[in-house]
């Protein structure tokens, strides 16, 4: 540090002790320490290109699951006195690994100690995010140059088989022992052929047998709307890639919610089809019964324009023609199931009131039902039943043959999964019959809507056990039904993004996301929000 020291020798003794006793603290990753340098209170602050950190428990929260940085030293250091207990520190960091990074920090001498009051780091610029990615290019592949989606990026969740290259299913393992594809999923090639490129192979929660976003290999993909919050799973990887800028378009698969929950987690578009509308050829199956595949982007426009070229019998050569099913707008109606609400947090179902109140007092207001949409835990653990089974007949073999490679929650579903009896799926089964049925009588004639989750993104932090079975129970009824379901960013809960969730009647799709941007455009959002 004797460049550093050398440059500007004018800096109060004490705090220049203050802030090498801060950078040893961020080198040795000591958290005590570090909390103890950020100045207590709920109006310190903290920003990095991810975003702003306000308070001190924020800031707190952020670190304990950051992990520390890599080996540097300070080689510059300025000062500027901003008055007799305050002080601007601007500081420049030489990586071991190579690359540089910039501090700007704000003390304040409180009670005889110097604190940060105020931080912003610009760390080294990475390589690529490994947390978002496993592999990107510019392109990393390119498409047909021309179409209704020329100038847009694909990012592809790792589930997907593109030519030439493995499949990884967010589990370094399998991705050591997979073989390179021979051919590329349908759902790949109609977005390459419609002229969009493809930006990169995006992570996914291991099997995408998760809702959180997390991985214990690769780290969690950070939410690119609430920073140090959950991003949302297990099509994590694509959904931060969207809300980031830095793909256009997420193609990823819902089994139970995995592009819904982190549509509305990151304020994404989010759509997924009708079961089997989407041919899964080329896709790594979780549970075939539900799984289907669909996208996120951020805005609506963008989203019709790939479901309009996706779905239709004349842009696509991956699905039936089920364009006339969507040929017609679906009717301005809809019915709220009052039991999905009751798994709804109260500022959320407050801020969904007032939609609904908003969307009431419109120019064009639409009719709102409630209805009852039937016992959500027993539909959940039916839906669970059926969906453990199959999870288990796809990945067991290949679990039992590799112990402990898989992150522990993952290993515990799959370890429930293992102990389900064909007589326990046979009867969960039955019991979804009626439960789907009835799904598909709500949606005959109007639509349903409701919060898609409980509430905003839970904080890395936060024990999400709870927060789960709540939200599992919100979004395996479309997947039970097979009915399609979008996303779309209308509210905000505490400064947060939370989606809206609409469920029409299968086959219904493009005029579903027709009818999310009149309802967007109708709230007030616009229809591109």
């Amino acid at each position: 540090m004797t460049d550093a020291e050398a440059t500007t020798p004018e800096i109060p003794t004490d705090l220049r002790a203050a802030f090498d006793a801060y950078e040893r603290a961020i080198v040795a990753n000591d958290l005590d320490a570090l909390d103890a340098f950020f100045a207590p209170g709920p109006d310190t602050l903290r920003g990095d290109p991810a975003g702003l950190l306000v308070g001190h428990e924020a800031i707190s929260g952020f670190r304990a699951v950051r992990g520390g940085v890599p080996a540097r030293d300070i080689v510059d250091i300025h000062y500027r006195p901003l008055g007799p207990d305050s002080a601007l520190l601007m500081s420049v960091s030489r990586f071991h690994g190579g690359g540089r990074g910039l501090q700007t920090q704000v003390w304040q001498r409180i009670d005889g100690q110097w604190l940060i009051t105020a931080a912003h780091v610009a760390p080294r610029t990475p390589p690529f995010d490994r947390t978002i990615w496993r592999s990107v290019g510019d392109p990393f592949l390119p498409g047909a140059g021309v179409g209704p989606l020329a100038g847009l990026s694909v990012a592809v969740k790792d589930l997907f088989a593109i030519a030439g290259f493995r499949i990884g299913a967010g589990n370094p393992t399998y991705l050591d022992e997979a073989r390179p594809e021979n051919a590329t999923a349908p759902a790949v090639a109609d977005l390459l052929r419609a002229g969009a490129t493809l930006r990169g192979i995006a992570r996914t929660d291991e099997f995408a047998y998760s809702i959180a976003g997390d991985n214990v290999h690769y780290g969690t993909p950070p939410n690119g709307a609430v920073v140090g919050a959950l991003p949302g799973g297990s099509s994590s990887g694509p959904a931060s890639a969207v809300a980031l800028g830095h793909a256009d378009i997420g193609l990823a698969t819902d089994t139970a919610g995995s592009i819904r929950v982190p549509a509305s987690y990151q304020g994404l578009w989010g759509l997924r089809t009708t079961h089997d509308l989407v041919p899964r050829q080329g896709m790594l199956p979780l549970a075939q019964s539900f799984d289907t595949i669909g996208w996120l982007t951020r805005d609506g426009e963008t989203l019709q324009r790939v479901a309009d070229r996706c779905l239709s019998d004349d842009g696509s050569t991956s699905t039936e023609n089920v364009f006339g099913a969507s040929a017609d707008d679906l009717p301005w109606r809809f019915v709220v199931p009052e039991e999905v609400l009751d798994c709804v947090e109260p500022a959320t179902r407050e801020a969904f009131s007032r939609l609904l109140a908003a969307l009431a007092a419109s120019e064009d207001p639409p009719p709102f039902r409630a209805v009852s949409s039937g016992d959500l835990d027993a539909a959940f653990t039916a839906f669970r039943t059926v969906q453990g089974a199959e999870a288990w007949r796809n990945d067991g073999e290949w679990l039992r043959a590799h112990p402990g490679a898989v992150g522990p929650a993952v290993a515990e579903r799959f370890e429930i999964a293992s102990r389900i009896t064909a007589s326990d799926e046979a009867a969960a089964r039955e019991h979804l019959e009626p439960i789907a049925a009835h799904l598909a009588e709500l949606v005959d004639g109007a639509v349903m809507i409701f919060p898609t989750v409980p509430g905003p993104a839970p904080l890395r932090t936060a024990d999400v056990d709870a927060v789960r079975a709540a939200t599992l129970r919100m979004t395996a009824p479309a997947a039970i039904a097979g009915l399609p379901a979008v996303s779309v960013p209308l509210l905000t809960v505490g400064g947060a993004p939370v989606g809206i969730c609409l469920v029409s009647r299968a086959g219904t799709d493009t005029a579903l996301v027709r009818l999310a941007r009149r309802l967007a455009a109708s709230a007030g959002a616009g229809g591109g929000r």
